[in-house]
């Protein structure tokens, strides 16, 4: 395996593996605060199989000869990135709504091409982990469906989650095919299959109609359909936004990172315990054998 292929699929995979953990944090948030108890549930169930698929991700970077601890130190101490978008406050249980609809949907987009992808470590663990993705977006798409029809408060609501998270969901495919400075070398290896540009132009000839089927707007003035090419021609994204939020200086990165590490630390008695563990299994074992 070249040295530069086993690079770049850790940093894409570790990446990927810390934005399936840090995703947990601004819906967990809202357990204790929605609104039914099926949707408690469903929630927690969300926030329990985010959990599973960072897990998964980890395990398949391992592969590539990397220690899981080391990965989950770059994280904490800021050397590595996760996913721009988990740095927005969710301000209404409707975010829970649109992060379910449009963030889970562009992960989709997204993780259908990696499923393909050339590692097959990494592409076994997208097919299952797009399984329930799927789950996810339609809870989303439900919660923001029954909101759009529900009061003019809670239309209003849902409308406004749609106007903070719409934009943010478009940077999540990543910069401009002629500013990325790593999709040709994963097009050439063909991890990615696809161009940001590409998948990004995808994700919003699927949603802008999702939005019309239940009378909510998509908040760009430019969007209209070339009836030529079939696609829906979008606006300018403020990618120096984008670049702020990578940067650290986002809404929420402080207050992501601190709740990490600090579950990190009050995590320790669980790993020790667990390590523990597994050492006197092993004596066990080793005794049986002899």
């Amino acid at each position: 395996m070249p040295d530069r292929y086993r690079k770049q699929l850790t940093r894409m995979m570790s990446q990927h593996a810390h934005s399936e953990v840090v995703g947990m944090l601004p819906e967990g948030n809202w357990i204790t605060r929605a609104p039914s108890l099926r949707r408690k549930l469903s929630l927690i169930a969300k926030v329990q199989d985010e959990a599973g698929h960072g897990l998964y991700i980890y395990c398949g970077t391992e592969t590539l000869g990397v220690d899981r601890q080391e990965l989950v130190e770059q994280l904490l101490d800021g050397r590595a990135k996760y996913s721009s978008i988990f740095n927005y406050p969710t301000l209404s249980w409707a975010d829970m709504g649109v992060i379910g609809w449009l963030v889970d949907g562009a992960a989709i987009v997204n993780q259908t091409v990696l499923a393909k992808a050339s590692y097959g470590p990494y592409a076994r663990a997208m097919v299952r982990i797009c399984k329930e993705e799927n789950f996810h977006k339609r809870q989303g798409y439900e919660i923001c469906s029954v909101l759009a029809h529900g009061t003019p408060a809670q239309k209003a609501m849902v409308q406004d989650a749609i106007n903070r998270f719409w934009w943010p969901a478009l940077m999540m495919f990543g910069p401009s095919d002629t500013d990325s400075p790593n999709s040709a070398e994963l097009l050439r290896w063909r991890v990615k299959r696809k161009t940001n540009d590409e998948l990004r132009q995808r994700f919003i000839n699927l949603t802008v109609p999702q939005a019309i089927a239940i009378g909510l707007t998509i908040p760009d003035p430019d969007l209209h359909l070339n009836t030529e090419t079939g696609d829906w021609a979008f606006g300018e994204i403020d990618w120096s936004e984008f670049y702020e939020v990578l940067k650290g200086n986002g809404p929420c990165n402080r207050e992501r990172m601190e709740a990490r590490r600090a579950a990190h630390t009050e995590g320790e008695w669980v790993r020790a315990a667990a390590t523990a563990h597994a050492e006197k299994q092993k004596a066990r074992q080793s005794t049986a054998a002899a």
